[in-house]
């Protein structure tokens, strides 16, 4: 018998998206019970130190009944200090005690990055692994950083005459250097939806309707970033699609959401009482194809590997389709969109976390041999 697969599962993190990556975490470490895996869960706190969950809190968080709401079911950043150091094996790394180099818990062969924001889907955490040359889940650091940022993003999109929405973006020093703010979005009609460039979760994100203060809008997106992106508001659905894959990826079927009023906020995503997503989307067959091309080619775009979920807008009344924005590390709990659409597509949860696992070890063997070693 092979001996398994031993899996580190990076959740936590400094982001805003702390509580969301410990439940997308969850969700991971449940796909991968049994079946030749072994895990391993890291947890980083608020302030960047790595902490090993122990195997019977983990056991115990993996097997108790899932809670209604994604955000209430989530894994603890808890346990003793610990550091990944490069291991004896080409490939893997070891989890070593942070107070006693000499202790080593655990040696991992893969390392799945469950995190969601700043310092975990940025390409930072990206860095550390290639550096450490283990095989990890997900883009790698350009695609990750590009993708983290929407001005980037967008960029690279209209690069490849991807449709985005229009937009303006502009940094704290030029915000707080300016007299009139209505003159840094001239050009865009309302409502606007003002943004930091590099977060998710719709975390700091205003809308801004006739009469609304775009200067606080503005502020808020500034506790987040010192970037901020202004895009205009579409009036359409809001759609999405999965893409798993390396050299020739996939696309999945299309999810929409809805939600009563308003738009799909943080409190909503997280905290509402009704599931607002419909997979798949009721759609003219062509739209659906549509949505998929542009999904694949916005994921090339960025140079993806393994996943993203791409998010649209639809305006019904004129038949166009914008990319809203890509998501490289998208929500993993049971109740997120990304699962949904892949299982509407036929590939089940613990299917996409296991090609997920493939491709990381895929992209590693085939990485260029280097001139001199980065241990």
């Amino acid at each position: 018998m092979s001996a398994p697969i031993r899996i580190g599962i990076l959740f936590g993190g400094p982001s805003a998206e702390h509580e969301v990556s410990c439940a997308s975490a969850l969700g991971v470490v449940r796909a991968l019970a049994g079946g030749g895996y072994r895990t391993v869960a890291i947890g980083i706190t608020r302030s960047g130190g790595f902490r090993l969950l122990p195997d019977a809190q983990l056991a115990e968080l993996r097997d108790r009944p899932a809670a209604e709401r994604a955000i209430d079911d989530r894994l603890t950043v808890t346990g003793p200090a610990v550091e990944l150091r490069s291991g004896p094996r080409p490939g893997t790394v070891q989890v070593c005690a942070g107070n006693a180099p000499g202790a080593v818990h655990a040696e991992l062969d893969v390392v799945f990055p469950v995190l969601h924001g700043p310092f975990g889907e940025d390409g930072v955490v990206q860095g550390l692994l290639e550096q450490l040359d283990v095989p990890y889940v997900g883009c790698g650091i350009l695609a990750s950083a590009v993708g983290m940022n929407k001005v980037a993003m967008k960029r690279a999109l209209r690069a490849e005459e991807i449709p985005v929405t229009p937009y303006v973006a502009f940094d704290a020093h030029t915000w707080r250097e300016t007299a009139d703010p209505e003159k840094l979005v001239l050009g865009l009609r309302r409502p606007l939806f003002v943004k930091p460039a590099s977060m998710g979760s719709s975390i700091g994100i205003s809308r801004v309707g006739e009469g609304d203060d775009l200067a606080a809008a503005v502020e808020e997106a500034l506790r987040h970033d010192k970037h901020v992106i202004v895009e205009q508001g579409v009036t359409g659905r809001e759609l999405e699609c999965a893409v798993l894959g390396g050299w020739q990826p996939e696309a999945s079927a299309v999810g929409e959401v809805r939600v009563a009023g308003g738009w799909f906020d943080y409190q909503q995503k997280y905290f509402g009482d009704s599931d607002p997503m419909i997979v798949p989307a009721v759609l003219p067959d062509e739209v659906t194809e549509r949505i998929r091309e542009l999904s694949l080619r916005a994921f090339a775009a960025i140079g993806g590997w393994g996943l993203a979920r791409v998010d649209f807008l639809y305006d019904e009344t004129t038949g166009a389709l914008y990319v809203n924005e890509l998501n490289t590390m998208p929500g993993f709990t049971a109740h997120s969109m990304y699962p949904k659409v892949w299982a509407a597509t036929g590939v089940g949860y613990r299917e996409v976390v296991e090609r997920l696992v493939v491709l990381a070890r895929t992209r590693r063997a085939e990485r260029p041999a280097t001139t001199g070693s980065v241990r």
